[in-house]
């Protein structure tokens, strides 16, 4: 119970017992009283009735005496009047019947008035005329006391529901400030730490507010070294510190993760010559100068152009992974970078076109980081070789379909749900139970089966993203794959879902119309919560407030603050598989360790990805990460 329910539950007792005790009260003096009254009319009537009698009794006249006690038992005060005359012993009685309106039944069978007699003797001189005996009639007493009793009755549960309702009005605005207190409890509990609470008036509830406050920015403190704990390790890890960009251990764990996702796009690497011209003319500060500003420029131009990861390899060695584009998008990426370097150069004094050179693979098939690291390289001595500022890796491989050929594909393959699934376990570190399945989709065309990685980069150049979930989600109801275990099943998002307004009211429908909602569970990448927060604070509004769950993916990829764990409160996150390669030393553990550290301080699960052997597994079981996933325990066909 509350303590608003207490303290309410204790004034209405004690008010209860005020108003019982002040009925009782009232009560007996009302009968008490009313008693005195008709036993003090029982003695005046009887003393001057048995006066007037005299003169009646003392000639005879038994009707004059007669119709004198008619006229005082006419009056109904009495409910019998005896006379014996004691001459003769005759006897005569007059008597009211025993009726009561206006007064229940179950009132006057309570008996609260006894009966009051009261018997005279009429004298005249030394000589007994007759004897008079009056019984009073009671119901001047239940009725004088059941309209006092109703009254106050009336008047106190009147008094009585005013005061409970003034009590419960005046509790809640004395005790508002322990609601709040309370309220910030929890949110402190859930490691929200909002802006700190009002101090009230009250002096018993001052200290408390104001530990809790202290509290709340100790902990708000916490949180934010963390943060600025992984910013910092970040920096000294996986940054240059020259031009700024991230490192080659930042690059290498990129291209295990890039290529262990359905991602298309190509890997340029590049030797910039000419700064060493700058350094021998102008020393190593003006070379550093120029590597950070060329470093700026390239981020300022290149990232208009697609999205790309720009590293610093080496001394004069760079590195451009292009993420996600197709072979025009790619050449105009190239053409965008040659013309910012040339601009550089101009303005270090060297001649355009000359001293660096550029060497592109293109992301093809199933590849390793080996392979694609050899074909980049390959290129890149053909350009050196050939003294040409760049130079593409020749495949012989062809692409599968056009881009019009893969629409059509794609559109029917949606239209008509005809995707195959696999799912892969994520399994608890400590009894390797099942913690969830994260689901994967295959297509069959033309009797061959395409994995994901093949057609999603498509699914993401031709728009179909939103088209693509809800089919898939929607066949996941259909085939009833939510029945067939009781494990949630995961769901990776694709980032036009999470900007689509649509498929937000589209989902909170689905959502609602769902019985096994709490089993599925929403994969949301990373780069769509700094690209685009709003859209995805609103999406998890949606999915947390219809019994479903949600988890940020590639989580520690992006080189930003972790504070928006605090507004998105996912259920748990994957960490990046970056994570997985990076090399196992010291200052690798600690940035991970950090980042782990951040997301459990918020009570949030953290699920290692891209696991593949055992001593990788117990690396991360070491850094106390909840659950795992990987080729340790590949995907499984659903069906």
């Amino acid at each position: 119970m509350t303590l608003f329910r207490q303290i309410y539950t204790l004034l209405f007792v004690l008010f209860l017992l005020v108003v019982a005790s002040l009925s009782y009260v009232q009560f007996s003096e009302t009968q008490s009283f009313l008693t005195k009254q008709m036993e003090s009319d029982l003695n005046n009537t009887s003393h001057s009735l048995g006066i007037m009698l005299v003169p009646d009794l003392e000639a005879g006249d038994i009707v004059g005496a007669e119709t004198l006690i008619n006229v005082i038992f006419e009056g109904g005060y009495y409910q019998q009047v005896k006379l014996t005359w004691l001459v003769d012993g005759k006897q005569q009685v007059w008597e009211n019947p025993m009726t009561i309106e206006g007064v229940p039944q179950w009132f006057i069978d309570l008996g609260l008035f006894k009966t009051i007699k009261r018997e005279s003797t009429i004298t005249s001189g030394w000589i007994q005329l007759a004897r008079l005996e009056i019984t009073a009639h009671p119901g001047f007493g239940y009725h004088e006391l059941w309209r006092t009793m109703t009254n106050a009755i009336i008047v106190f549960s009147i008094l009585f529901l005013i005061a409970i309702i003034s009590a419960r009005v005046g509790l809640t605005w004395i005790l508002k400030p322990l609601h709040e207190i309370a309220e910030h409890a929890k949110e402190i509990a859930n490691r929200k730490f909002g802006p700190d609470m009002k101090v009230p008036k009250t002096a018993e509830l001052k200290s408390v507010v104001q530990a809790f406050n202290s509290m709340s920015d100790q902990l708000k403190q916490i949180f934010n070294s963390l943060d600025e704990e992984v910013g910092e390790l970040r920096k000294k890890n996986l940054v240059d510190q020259v031009s700024g960009l991230p490192n080659r251990q930042y690059m290498m764990g990129r291209l295990n993760s890039w290529l262990s996702e359905p991602k298309s796009g190509a890997l340029m690497m590049a030797k910039f010559d000419w700064l060493e011209e700058v350094h021998s003319k102008y020393g190593y500060q003006v070379r550093d100068e120029t590597i950070k500003l060329l470093s700026d420029k390239m981020k300022q131009h290149l990232d208009g152009v697609t999205t790309s990861v720009i590293t610093r390899i080496a001394a004069y060695e760079f590195a451009f992974l292009i993420t996600s584009s197709e072979h025009e998008l790619t050449s105009k990426y190239l053409q965008t970078l040659i013309r910012t370097i040339n601009q550089e150069i101009s303005k270090a004094g060297c001649k355009p076109n000359e001293n660096f050179a550029i060497g592109i693979a293109e992301r093809t098939g199933q590849m390793t980081v080996t392979d694609i690291l050899a074909q980049a390289d390959n290129a890149l001595q053909k350009s050196l070789q050939e003294n040409k500022v760049f130079h593409w890796f020749e495949t012989n491989e062809k692409q599968l379909f056009t881009r019009e050929q893969w629409r059509e594909h794609l559109s029917n393959a949606i239209t008509d749900g005809r995707f195959k699934f696999k799912w892969q376990p994520i399994l608890l570190n400590q009894t390797e139970s099942i913690l969830q399945r994260e689901l994967y989709c295959q297509l069959e065309i033309n009797g061959k089966m395409v994995h994901a990685g093949q057609f999603m980069p498509y699914v993401e150049l031709l728009s179909l993203g939103s088209l693509l979930d809800r089919c898939l989600i929607k066949t996941i109801h259909t085939k009833k794959l939510l029945d067939r275990n009781f494990e949630p099943i995961a769901i990776n998002l694709t980032f036009q879902s999470i900007s689509d307004l649509e498929f937000h009211q589209w989902l909170g429908k689905f959502l609602r119309a769902s019985t096994l909602r709490e089993r599925i569970c929403f994969d949301i990448p990373e780069a769509a919560v700094y690209s685009d927060p709003e859209a995805c604070q609103a999406l998890c509004a949606i999915i947390r407030d219809n019994g479903a769950h949600f988890g940020i993916d590639h989580f520690g990829r992006q080189f930003g603050s972790m504070t928006y764990l605090q507004n998105l409160r996912p259920s748990y996150v994957k960490l990046d598989q970056s994570f997985a390669y990076y090399d196992d030393n010291a200052h690798s553990s600690e940035l991970c360790r950090a980042l782990i550290n951040v997301a459990k301080g918020l009570d949030i699960e953290v699920i290692a990805t891209g696991v593949e052997e055992k001593t990788q597994l117990q690396r991360f079981v070491q850094l106390k990460t909840n659950a795992y996933m990987g080729f340790i325990s590949p995907p499984v066909a659903v069906e």
